[in-house]
């Protein structure tokens, strides 16, 4: 994030993004500031050099946010509440592959912690860097993810399908048929592969209507943004009842003032 505060801004404004799960982005604190444009950052991180996660908010949203949970320099989130409706917003790093099993297991436990803790009933999206590849294909593994990932599993994309099996999850990326230039989120050298994804709570997956990688921006020089369409569904019976109420306090009042 350093010196790329405003040029990210400007990325969200242009692409019409009003959230988004930024990693790595290497800034020490636990705060919020203003990154221009009319967007947010609220960020945690413990060093400067390494790690740092954080949720870019578009201002109008600001005022919806009721709680925010700094667990690591891996693992945030923050829960809003749109309409009525509670979202909640994740944003993840896993280790990379070279690191410790210790390391990830912590990332993974972190991860499942934040979970827990968001009642069932809410919306959950997460954007992580998840430092794994989930893979091409779904058999065996329907209920929670599309055919549409990129080359094979690995171990660390095991874990990502474990932990969506886990908690009911769905690997939002690869239900959505691209070509593979909007499902490759990192490129390096001659290396294309699929390690940022979006996830969401398996019954929510219809309120979700696109899911791609954005090319041609170059905030990030090796990753590239993750984006998908999601509407919230607002409970109508709700809104019918306080309605209904509303018409029948006027009745009333109008039968006051006959009498």
């Amino acid at each position: 994030m350093t010196g790329k505060g405003r040029e990210l801004a400007d990325m969200m404004e242009r692409r019409k993004v009003d959230i988004l799960c930024v990693q790595e982005t290497r800034w020490k604190g636990s705060k919020a500031r203003s990154i221009g444009a009319g967007f947010k950052l609220f960020y945690y991180g413990v060093d400067s050099k390494r790690n740092g996660v954080g949720v870019v908010l578009k201002e109008e949203f600001v005022r919806n946010v009721l709680e925010v949970k700094r667990v690591s320099d891996r693992v945030m989130s923050l829960k809003l509440e749109i309409e009525g409706v509670m979202l909640n917003v994740v944003s993840g790093y896993a280790p990379q592959v070279g690191c410790e099993l210790e390391e990830k297991e912590k990332f993974w436990s972190e991860l499942d912690e934040v979970m827990e803790s968001i009642p069932t009933g809410e919306r959950v999206v997460i954007g992580a860097d998840f430092n794994g590849h989930v893979g091409e294909g779904n058999t065996g593994d329907e209920e929670v993810m599309g055919k549409f990932g990129v080359k094979e599993r690995n171990f660390e994309g095991q874990m990502i399908v474990d932990f969506a099996k886990r908690m009911d999850m769905a690997v939002v990326n690869t239900y959505f048929q691209k070509r593979e230039e909007h499902r490759v989120t990192y490129k390096s050298g001659g290396r294309r592969t699929q390690i940022d994804y979006i996830l969401c709570r398996r019954g929510n997956l219809k309120e979700i209507s696109d899911c791609k990688v954005v090319v041609g921006e170059s905030v990030a020089r090796q990753h590239r943004m993750v984006v998908c369409r999601m509407t919230l569904m607002v409970c109508k019976k709700k809104r019918m009842i306080e309605r209904d109420r509303e018409e029948n306090q006027v009745v009333e009042a109008e039968k006051g003032g006959m009498l």
